[in-house]
């Protein structure tokens, strides 16, 4: 029996490496399509809303098409789920104002969220504060202030979870500040501004992920396209953005394929997008014992 709702949480807690799919778009958000992919190969399924629309409706029927059509092989009540969100990181002011989007996602049962263009403390300060409940008090005083969700979603995202309204309650907080946590907050560093930050950003308590964005990256930087093979100034960012993960304690995230995801492992890469044979090869050489 699983010991956690979500999955990657449970894997991320033995040090194994997780795999998910998932695209930029989301024109298959509906109940069929959540049915269909409660038995996915991949750990968790993250919902690209950053670029694809940002179809709430559609999310909640792909909830409760996961939730019906599960539970996993591995026994949870459906796959994790973790969603891109469109605001980006520029400030705290701008995520307080669209606070209403981490409120609404939540309340659709979803397992985790993804802040882009994480460029500041302050920002990622207010992201973590806003997919908190006020009486969760674990890090308050330090570099939290209270939690800004609000009562009324519990009911609906209870259901997906498979727990009670009061079991949701206590643990829809990030991990792993709180170690009975079941939220997966993750950053994207994905451009210069959030790249002169990433040191400290990466030390706000309630983070648990992050990557370094190679795409919006390279743009960044002034490239239209990513270019191959990588100039030695994105390699330089991509190091600064891996090591300040490690320092902070966060799992990174990056692609790796069939010939590389066992070095990649190796390094200390721990959340990988790269396919199912990829996952196979991956999940084979870390010695995974959980059913797929």
């Amino acid at each position: 029996m699983p010991k956690r709702v979500n999955k990657a949480i449970e894997l991320l807690e033995q040090d194994q490496p997780v795999f998910y799919t998932g695209s930029h778009t989301t024109s298959d958000l509906n109940y069929d399509a959540g049915r269909a992919a409660a038995k996915t190969w991949a750990d968790y399924i993250n919902i690209g809303m950053e670029h694809g629309c940002f179809d709430l409706s559609g999310l909640d029927n792909y909830m409760r098409g996961l939730a019906d059509g599960g539970p996993t092989n591995s026994g949870h009540k459906t796959p994790a789920v973790i969603v891109e969100l469109p605001v980006d990181g520029v400030s705290a002011d701008a995520i307080r104002a669209n606070g209403w989007q981490m409120r609404q996602l939540l309340a659709r049962g979803v397992h985790g969220l993804l802040l882009c263009h994480a460029e500041s403390p302050e920002a990622v300060k207010a992201f973590v504060e806003a997919c908190r409940y006020p009486f969760q008090t674990i890090g308050l005083g330090t570099q939290l202030d209270v939690g800004r969700r609000g009562s009324a979603g519990q009911g609906p995202a209870s259901h997906i979870w498979g727990v009670s309204v009061d079991q949701y309650l206590d643990t829809a907080d990030p991990w792993p500040l709180n170690p009975n946590g079941e939220l997966l907050l993750g950053l994207k560093f994905e451009n210069k501004r959030a790249l002169a930050n990433v040191e400290m950003t990466a030390r706000v308590p309630g983070i648990a992920f992050a990557e370094w964005g190679p795409g919006d990256m390279s743009m960044s930087f002034g490239y239209k396209h990513q270019p191959n093979p990588r100039p030695q100034e994105l390699q330089d960012a991509r190091d600064r953005v891996f090591d300040a993960c490690k320092s902070a304690g966060l799992r990174f995230l990056e692609s790796a394929s069939t010939d590389t995801i066992e070095a990649s492992i190796d390094a200390g890469v721990r959340i990988c997008g790269s396919g199912e044979e990829t996952a196979r090869v991956g999940r084979a050489y870390a010695g995974r014992t959980m059913p797929v």
